[in-house]
């Protein structure tokens, strides 16, 4: 270890320091540039201080409703983290138990992970288009006429962009949920079994409070990395976009502050999501079950 009156011990110090500008020191210049005034470029110095970009932003900008597509992600990432949370915890108290196929039933689980994701998105449509196939096919064989006359595709955003996003947040919740319980102390149960407690009041009394913080995480986890999810969901959308889909294409349309302003929104929001997630775990703290 260096003492603090020691050389190495500033250079080490000033090396962190530069490493933590560097890294954010593009997002403050975002958020500076996207508080321009009308006549602002994307380049320093400031032109004037306003916030005319973000109103463009959620006017439109006469290309894509970036509102909707907004709206579209925050509704998505909360579907995402429901069920991310609730089949994390479910198979972390599967899990405590011995079954069989239960290392293969984990490698599989976790398996997406390694899996390039602009692959797996693409495999994903594939196999929603062999979808689209029997379903068309099951309509022309028993004379549907509604499927006939009005199905297009089963791809969309809450069928197959949802499984596609699933793929990537459900095994970080896994792995979080296996790891608390695998230094989970059973003790706990079995007092408040030998107190007479059920099954249910064990779970709600003693175990839960106790990986509910965790629980906050996978839900941080599920949410945010749903938000920005960007390569998995680039085929499997259908006709609707999410945020990070229009912010793409925003890129390579938009030559004004507007990508800053939307760029500084897309911030806020993992920053208030994380705020609200540190709070939660504060709150719960100091809460009595």
């Amino acid at each position: 270890m260096f003492r603090k009156n020691t050389f190495g011990y500033y250079l080490f110090l000033s090396i962190f320091i530069s490493f933590v500008i560097f890294l954010y020191g593009p997002i403050f210049s975002i958020i500076s540039l996207s508080f321009q005034g009308p006549d602002g470029g994307l380049v320093f110095p400031l032109q004037g201080f306003s916030i005319h970009w973000f109103k463009e932003l959620w006017n439109g900008s006469g290309l894509v409703d970036i509102g909707a597509s907004f709206r579209r992600s925050i509704a998505l990432g909360f579907l995402v983290m429901l069920l991310t949370v609730t089949l994390s915890v479910a198979a972390g108290l599967a899990f405590r138990r011995n079954f069989f196929g239960a290392n293969i039933l984990f490698y599989v689980a976790v398996a997406s992970l390694i899996v390039p994701s602009i692959v797996l998105s693409l495999g994903i449509a594939l196999e929603f288009r062999i979808i689209d196939n029997i379903i068309l096919w099951i309509g022309k064989s028993l004379e549907i006429k509604q499927i006939e006359d009005n199905f297009q595709t089963s791809l969309g955003m809450y069928t197959s962009g949802f499984g596609a996003q699933l793929t990537w947040t459900l095994p970080f919740g896994l792995l979080i949920m296996f790891a608390i319980f695998n230094r989970f102390d059973r003790s706990f149960e079995e007092a408040a079994k030998d107190l007479g407690a059920s099954s249910y009041q064990t779970f709600r009394y003693v175990v839960f409070p106790i990986i509910l913080p965790s629980i906050i995480g996978i839900a941080l986890f599920g949410f945010t990395l749903s938000y920005d999810e960007l390569a998995r969901s680039s085929q499997v959308m259908g006709a609707t976009n999410t945020l990070p889909l229009d912010l793409r294409g925003l890129t390579t349309t938009v030559t004004t502050p507007i990508i800053y302003a939307l760029g500084t929104i897309t911030t806020a929001v993992s920053f208030f999501v994380i705020g609200l997630s540190l709070g939660l775990v504060f709150l719960f703290n100091r809460r009595k079950f």
